[in-house]
């Protein structure tokens, strides 16, 4: 059984007709708006990302619509739009949920549990790897490195951070954003819904009551390397490979510079180490 080109979502027809315009209310907002935003760039083309995220505010994705609208207002071609806007993926395409809901399945995450978390929030929620629930609240994702290794398994709602996560108590908080309780996130303000995030993000004012006071903050461990190249830090306590034998006499105190761990100290190679220099490379096969 073959499928139609059209069922595989193909056209094979004549071409696309041009996007829509918003009607003239919606639009004078927007280049309202938009004039805000170009404002702050010497050159208007770089205002092209805050003006997806400000279209992404008002229909929840960057619709055609949106694309063709940021090329009207910046002098720019819908291909150099659609260009931008398909290469990074905090720019939705089709319909999504309120709450963007990303499971970082990365290494670390993954073997701490993000896997399973993931896994358990498809089968709770009745979604795959980019869907939405039937309510519209919620789209469930695996996402990559959120850069809170120490924090791992990491969830992410909206761009904010839920740390430490479980089964458990991923399944609880999007319960909890599908029937409309307030959620805070484990570093930062209470949530807010896709569209309002994608306004912030288009660089106007957050205006929840505390967000700003609430910042939150990378963990220790992502902080370390940080204060050792600003000399705060303690020094480090090297930490022998398992196995090895407790060294005898008063313990080593490394400086700021040293490794934290020996896993990591130079081990000598035939470029550093004068007995064992390194010959002269051979020829494949010789």
């Amino acid at each position: 059984m073959t499928t139609s080109s059209s069922e595989r979502g193909v056209s094979l027809g004549m071409p696309e007709l041009p996007a829509p315009a918003y009607p003239d209310d919606v639009r004078a907002r927007l280049e309202t708006d938009a004039r805000e935003i170009i404002a702050r760039y010497p050159d208007s083309r770089s205002a092209l990302l805050p003006l997806l995220h400000l279209v992404q505010a008002e229909e929840g994705h960057v619709t055609r619509t949106g694309m063709r609208f940021c090329a009207d207002v910046l002098g720019l071609t819908t291909a150099e739009v659609t260009a931008v806007a398909t290469f990074y993926s905090m720019y939705r395409r089709r319909p999504s949920g309120d709450y963007q809901v990303g499971v970082c399945t990365n290494t670390l995450c993954a073997v701490m549990g993000g896997d399973a978390i993931f896994e358990e929030l498809q089968e709770h929620l009745g979604v795959g790897n980019g869907e939405t629930t039937g309510d519209g609240k919620v789209t469930l994702e695996h996402i990559e490195c959120n850069a809170a290794c120490d924090f791992a398994p990491v969830v992410m709602v909206n761009w904010e951070f839920f740390d430490n996560q479980t089964p458990a108590s991923a399944k609880e908080l999007v319960d909890d954003l599908r029937a409309g309780r307030p959620v805070t996130p484990t570093r930062g303000a209470r949530m807010c819904t896709f569209k309002e995030t994608a306004r912030i993000l288009a660089g106007f004012p957050d205006e929840r009551e505390g967000a700003v006071e609430s910042g939150g903050s990378a963990g220790p461990a992502s902080l370390i390397g940080l204060k050792l190249a600003k000399g705060e830090a303690s020094p480090a306590r090297v930490v022998h490979p398992r196995g090895e034998a407790a060294r005898t006499g008063a313990p080593h105190e490394p400086s700021p510079t040293e490794h934290l761990s020996s896993h990591d100290a130079p081990q000598d190679t035939s470029a550093s180490d004068p007995a064992h220099p390194a010959g002269p490379t051979a020829e494949e096969g010789e």
